[in-house]
């Protein structure tokens, strides 16, 4: 069946392709001043001090949640209770349970598929020491929500922003709540450098750690005023001095050098994107078969999500066969709830409510949303599903 409605596409242009050949006949390949440059743009767009970029947003998950292991004052400890989301991607969890934290799910506000605050306030102990905020599909959590019970309880917050770049909670730009914070530029996000994701922070200690941590566990790369480490006067051993138990996640030149052009059609691309979705939100918000994510702040819109109603009755099998046989591409909303993934029974975890959760999981699915004018697929996607 051909493809109507896909999932993805690409964002680039002649821009990236020559920011690659000019790379490429640099022939300087391995992380260097293109990584750097981006880095330093990605931070100031953003407003933050620091960004760190590895090659993944999973890896940028890794390094943001190890940093907080390592920094000198309150570190985290294996063993500490940390509150996350049921739905996510799978890197956001996995890294908590790598490095050895005991996670508490907290249920999903069915409507915007964040947080149900009422239930993340009812799940906070003294036991907790980090609440990870995952805004969901280009959808800002309740920020000013989580702020006071992470100031009241005095909890470390992570922010998870790998779906949401370009989204904003009462003007500020989501990736800059937390203590880290972290991005995604993967082919199918709101910008792509093929691979590639970010940390953002404003805590100098943490900014050096997760350069160490990104490259080795080497003191390559530190400031010069990096206080992670003392230098000794012995070069020959300083140029390859390890302090921490990092890894390679290093991102490459084409990386870095394709993302300083994709970060200036970053505010155009959420721009298309938010007038597609007001052509979808016209087609299904009134629509009792369906529950879609209702925006909080300004979402970025990743992709549309649809939750058949349970009071509806309607099976999402036949939903789903509808779609495909129409060329509409379509998953399941994040992954799913993870807490009905085989991997679940690695986790040192408790769980205080699912009940949204598994009805996204069960009932739910996404479509694609795009950097271009997508009406007209829009508007195919209504009428392939007006008489189920």
């Amino acid at each position: 069946m051909e493809m109507r409605f896909e999932l993805t596409s690409s964002t680039w242009g002649k821009e990236e392709e020559q920011a690659v050949l000019e790379v490429m006949k640099s022939g300087m390949y391995t992380m260097g001043e293109k990584v750097r440059e981006f880095e330093d743009k990605f931070a100031k767009y953003f407003g933050m001090k620091y960004a760190v970029m590895v090659n993944s947003g999973s890896s940028a998950n890794l390094i943001a949640v190890a940093s907080l292991f390592y920094k000198k004052e309150n570190p985290l400890k294996r063993g500490d209770e940390v509150i996350a989301p049921c739905i996510s991607w799978s890197t956001t969890f996995h890294p908590l349970h790598q490095y050895g934290l005991k996670l508490k799910f907290v249920d999903i506000d069915l409507h915007t598929l964040n947080y149900d605050v009422e239930e993340l306030k009812k799940a906070i102990t003294e036991n907790t020491k980090m609440i990870v905020a995952v805004s969901i599909l280009g959808n800002s959590c309740q920020f000013d929500e989580i702020i006071k019970i992470c100031e009241k309880n005095n909890i470390i917050l992570l922010e998870d922003n790998c779906e949401s770049m370009g989204a904003k909670f009462n003007g500020r730009y989501t990736g800059t709540f937390g203590l880290v914070n972290t991005f995604s530029t993967f082919f199918s996000h709101h910008i792509s450098t093929m691979e590639g994701g970010l940390v953002l922070t404003n805590d100098k200690e943490i900014y050096n750690i997760l350069k160490s941590l990104r490259n080795h566990g080497w003191t390559r790369g530190q400031d010069e005023d990096s206080s992670i480490f003392q230098r000794r006067e012995d070069d020959f051993f300083e140029a390859y001095r390890f302090i921490l138990p990092g890894y390679n996640l290093r991102p490459g030149e084409m990386h870095g050098a394709i993302g300083i052009r994709q970060l200036d059609k970053l505010e155009g691309f959420v721009k298309t994107r938010r007038e597609n979705a007001r052509h979808f939100v016209k087609f299904f918000q009134n629509d009792e078969r369906f529950i879609i994510q209702k925006e909080t702040g300004e979402s970025s819109w990743f992709c549309f999500t649809m939750i058949l109603n349970p009071n509806s009755k309607i099976d999402r099998k036949s939903v789903l066969q509808k779609l495909k046989d129409a060329g509409i591409e379509h998953r399941i909303i994040t992954g799913g709830n993870i807490l009905r993934h085989d991997v679940i029974k690695y986790y040192d975890h408790i769980v205080t409510r699912s009940t949204n959760a598994d009805i996204a999981h069960y009932n739910g699915f996404f479509v694609g949303n795009h950097p271009y004018d997508i009406r007209d697929k829009i508007d195919y996607l209504h009428k392939t599903l007006k008489d189920i």
